[in-house]
């Protein structure tokens, strides 16, 4: 080994040493205030915590403290801190309920418009995928637009209106797998093209402005045909017109829409048993 190599590895050496010795140096110092009864001091550390972005840290030592601080001049803040150390750590349900516990006691407090919003979008972030249970994705539009009806002007205004949006079309793209899955399932136990047309038409109702209105209003389009073109002749003159009925309600929206073929061929067939 040359002296260079040397010089190196010795150095290397002492500056893990010395890593280690400030890292215990750090965690002797965070045992000492979770051990301590002096209050403003955990505060104070709390904050430092949470500055270093060790958030771990702060949220254990300030759930103690939003106790002991009721009633006092740190009360507010330090729930405040709680829930946005939370946040940070990524942990947005229990950053949500101390938002949320901050702005049901201090609704015109310092942090009220933060609190507010942090809720929401925390929840926002947190919304789960489509095709599991969305009970996450209504608890964050009911936050976020309690944000827009308390602070319409706030800077944050138009990023909650955004996420809004965002979480309705997750709302619709799941009612969308569901009217899909049951044109899918066709007459399998049953009519399940009406229960795609009923699933699909309620998605609409409820979100008339969604990117994914024409796929809904297609899906409807060829359900409609399914079922009449599986139908008892009796039925099937009926039932075609209100094939057309669709087919015109769709192309009216959508003149150039990419599915125009497939569905100029649904008409072109539709026609045929149905008399002018």
């Amino acid at each position: 080994m040359n002296s260079c190599d040397y010089m190196k590895r010795k150095l290397s050496i002492c500056l893990f040493g010395l890593s280690l010795m400030v890292l215990a140096t750090s965690c002797g110092e965070y045992n000492k205030v979770l051990k301590s009864t002096d209050y403003n001091y955990k505060y104070e550390y709390a904050k430092k915590a949470f500055e270093k972005k060790k958030y771990g840290q702060a949220t254990t030592i300030l759930a103690d403290l939003v106790t002991v601080f009721k009633g006092t001049a740190n009360a507010e803040e330090s729930l405040y801190l709680l829930g946005l150390s939370h946040y940070e750590n990524k942990d947005y349900m229990n950053s949500g309920s101390y938002f949320k516990t901050y702005y049901q006691h201090y609704p015109k407090g310092q942090y009220a418009e933060l609190a507010r919003y942090y809720a929401g979008y925390g929840y926002y972030l947190d919304s789960p995928d489509p095709q599991l249970d969305q009970t996450g994705t209504y608890k964050a539009i009911e936050e976020l637009q309690s944000f827009l009806d308390y602070f319409p002007k706030s800077d944050k205004a138009t990023i909650a209106q955004n996420a809004i949006f965002e979480l309705q079309d997750k709302l619709v793209l799941k009612e969308l797998q569901n009217a899909q899955l049951y044109y899918n399932l066709g007459n399998y136990l049953g009519n399940n093209y009406e229960s795609a047309v009923i699933v699909a038409k309620n998605a609409i109702k409820d979100y008339p402005y969604s990117k994914y209105k024409e796929d809904l209003e297609m899906l409807v389009l060829k359900a409609r045909f399914q079922e009449a073109n599986q139908s008892v002749d009796i039925k099937k003159a009926e039932r075609f017109r209100d094939v057309i009925d669709e087919y015109y309600s769709f192309i009216n929206d959508y003149p150039q829409s990419e599915n125009r073929k497939e569905a100029d061929n649904i008409y072109e067939i539709a026609k045929k048993f149905v008399k002018e």
